[in-house]
């Protein structure tokens, strides 16, 4: 397949698109992409960018952004809720059990069930295998499954050095809220914006939206968090190729206190001339001593 492909690339021009839902085989695998002759991307669930009248805040942090919720105008949420139970099912029988990622397939449903639990914190690896009942040293090993299958991913600790970065715990996100709720047997039902349901929901919809952008536009943009030893944090910092390093606080209130931005100016001090947001549901986009608050956008 990879010769007569270089062929067709190089003698008759001719352009090919391939796809395939096996990432881990294709990773694992060291796929040949000709001699650099062809690019890989990846195909995420949709952003609000790309939906652009069409989003509804609401639907996308209860149902996610999977295309098929979005392109089929008459599914109604039970159709909806099927489908994301279905979507988990179909992911252990078809990316886990066939392709024998474990021995046991129950157990790493357990792992799911609690490593869903765990999503928008730091990770506990010793909790998370005590919640799920397997054996230590197996948390963060499934947890290298979900990455290589595309359905999570983490965000590290800032760190000037990378090889410090790596070494530090990571936060993990399930890729998509739709199915983040259905490993949580939460699908379909109602989001209280007053709960820290909602506030973990709203912050991973913001990070997914983030990296999902940074694909679609090859951007080489770094993420990462950051938690001081007094326990203010920084929900994402984005750094750019260039040097300039944004500071983005998560906030799924629809107003502004004075506290965030206070602790967000105090941590910039430590940065050199970083751009500060409050990204939440705000209904309009201000600048608040330097901060920028917006999401109005997406009410």
């Amino acid at each position: 397949m990879a010769k007569h492909g270089h062929q067709g690339i190089e003698k008759y021009k001719i352009k090919f698109a391939l796809t395939g839902s096996s990432a881990r085989k294709l990773k694992k695998g060291g796929a040949n992409l000709l001699a650099n002759r062809a690019a890989s991307f990846a195909l995420n669930p949709f952003t609000a960018y790309e939906l652009g009248d069409h989003f509804e805040l609401s639907q996308a942090l209860r149902f996610g952004l999977l295309p098929k919720f979005w392109q089929e105008k008459n599914l109604e949420e039970k159709d909806i809720e099927r489908a994301l139970y279905s979507y988990v099912q179909t992911y252990l029988k078809e990316e886990i059990a066939a392709e024998q990622l474990v021995r046991n397939l129950d157990p790493f449903r357990r792992f799911l069930v609690a490593s869903a639990q765990s999503n928008a914190k730091i990770i506990n690896y010793s909790k998370i295998e005590k919640d799920a009942g397997i054996s230590s040293g197996q948390a963060e090993r499934h947890f290298e499954i979900i990455i290589d299958t595309l359905i999570g991913r983490y965000l590290h600790p800032y760190e000037k050095s990378v090889r410090k970065r790596q070494t530090k715990k990571a936060k993990f996100y399930f890729f998509d809220t739709g199915v983040l709720r259905a490993l949580q047997n939460m699908a379909g039902e109602t989001l209280d914006p007053s709960t820290y349901e909602y506030g973990d929901i709203f912050e991973t919809f913001i990070i997914n939206e983030f990296f999902k952008l940074k694909d679609a536009l090859e951007k080489r943009w770094e993420f990462s968090y950051l938690r001081t030893k007094d326990n203010v944090e920084i929900d994402l910092i984005i750094e750019k190729p260039k040097g300039e390093t944004l500071l983005i606080e998560i906030k799924s209130g629809v107003t502004i206190k004075t506290e965030h931005i206070k602790s967000l100016n105090t941590i910039a001090k430590s940065f050199k001339q970083p751009k500060k947001y409050i990204l939440g549901n705000f209904k309009h986009c201000e600048m608040i001593d330097e901060v920028g608050a917006c999401i109005g956008l997406m009410v």
